[in-house]
């Protein structure tokens, strides 16, 4: 491993949790490993290591992008990835508001559906744990 890779796998668990990490990890093949390697050391080690911006922004622009592009199994990812990076559930509307005038308002509407969905799933979840 990489200084690259270090940084990037320790980013990408800090932001995606220990337990997604760990399955996309056990569910890789040598088939799936490059494209692995790319995402842990470019998006990871590369974009979301700039010091930059705050990772509650970074997320944000995230979110905003993801819905934006209609990539929804990522997006509700990065939805619960909010308990992490300190983007708020108020930040999270207020990227998908900006997707409505700049993607458009389908892409929003469907965002705002997953986001409502996740942010349930999320407080279940807390239920549990309590």
């Amino acid at each position: 491993m990489t200084e690259l890779t270090d940084k990037g796998m320790g980013l990408r668990r800090c932001v995606l949790g220990d337990a997604h990490v760990d399955r996309a990890n056990a569910a890789k093949t040598p088939f799936d490993a490059p494209f692995q390697e790319l995402i842990t050391d470019a998006a990871w080690g590369h974009v979301w290591a700039r010091e930059t911006i705050p990772l509650r922004e970074r997320s944000m622009l995230t979110i905003a992008l993801l819905a934006g592009l209609g990539n929804d199994h990522e997006l509700a990812m990065h939805i619960r990835a909010t308990e992490r990076t300190g983007a708020s559930r108020d930040d999270v509307m207020e990227a998908l508001l900006h997707v409505a005038i700049y993607a458009g308002v389908p892409r929003a509407n469907q965002a705002i559906k997953i986001a409502k969905e996740t942010f349930a799933e999320m407080d279940r979840d807390a239920g549990l744990k309590d």
